[in-house]
């Protein structure tokens, strides 16, 4: 018998946070809208082509956040130099816009809060009842906060940010860098590990990765797209796969 929902041989599961631990993504979402649409408002006029929600999807959704500027602009065509880590917000360089994005988002977790996806902390409790390992593994600086802001970070043996990234200098998803470095760390094999997105950069890594289970996480309705990414499986939630504990 499948326990949550899972095949018998894996021994870890490996979580993304926003979209599948927290309810951030939307946070993030809105953060780059804002960032890129005054970029290119000032950039372009006021006939600027805003940023949507498919931008999000196809080109910053789950990528490191340089990473995610340069994909989006190289969508619309623009070239910018590259900068520093410590650009500037003003500065319209890769790691400026980047920064500027950085700081619009935790402005707005400092005024909107981070809620949880309870049913995911649900199904990560029972997960560690079962003796199953955890790990988080993310593309973003702020993880630990995050966690901490909601009781969680004790849930999960090893993460994998975005701090841990750069000292280690792990390449983001769509590459498995992170979520193998995440099993290595629990001294599992990926084949015998699952992997949890709602991005489907986060499922390319899955899938190129060799994991032995990816589990789509369907937000925003993009279940198709996710098992065209490589999902096993897409739930809306997690506890829908808490009756198999």
């Amino acid at each position: 018998m499948k326990k949550l929902g899972l095949p018998e041989h894996i021994r870890a599961c490996l979580f993304d946070l926003d979209g599948v631990i927290t309810k951030t993504a939307v946070v993030h979402a809105a953060a780059w809208k804002e960032m890129f649409d005054e970029f290119l408002r000032r950039r372009d006029g006021a006939d600027f082509t805003p940023f949507t929600p498919d931008d999000y999807d196809r080109y910053v959704d789950g990528l490191p956040r340089a990473d995610g500027v340069r994909s989006f602009l190289a969508a619309r065509g623009i070239e910018l130099p590259e900068g520093k880590d410590d650009d500037p917000e003003s500065a319209d360089t890769v790691h400026g816009l980047g920064n500027r994005k950085n700081t619009l988002v935790l402005q707005k977790i400092r005024t909107e809060g981070v809620e949880p996806y309870e049913g995911t902390l649900r199904y990560v409790r029972a997960a560690r009842g079962l003796g199953l390992r955890t790990a988080v593994v993310s593309s973003s600086a702020n993880c630990r906060d995050i966690l901490r802001s909601v009781h969680a970070e004790d849930l999960f043996e090893v993460r994998i940010d975005g701090v841990v990234a750069a000292e280690r200098r792990l390449p983001g998803k769509p590459r498995p860098d992170t979520f193998l470095a995440a099993a290595h760390d629990l001294d599992v094999p990926p084949g015998d590990c699952a992997v949890y997105e709602d991005a489907l950069a986060g499922m390319d890594a899955g899938r190129s990765g060799h994991f032995g289970y990816v589990v789509g996480l369907d937000r925003v309705g993009q279940s198709d797209a996710l098992r065209e990414h490589g999902a096993d499986i897409v739930v809306k939630d997690l506890a829908e796969l808490e009756a198999d504990a």
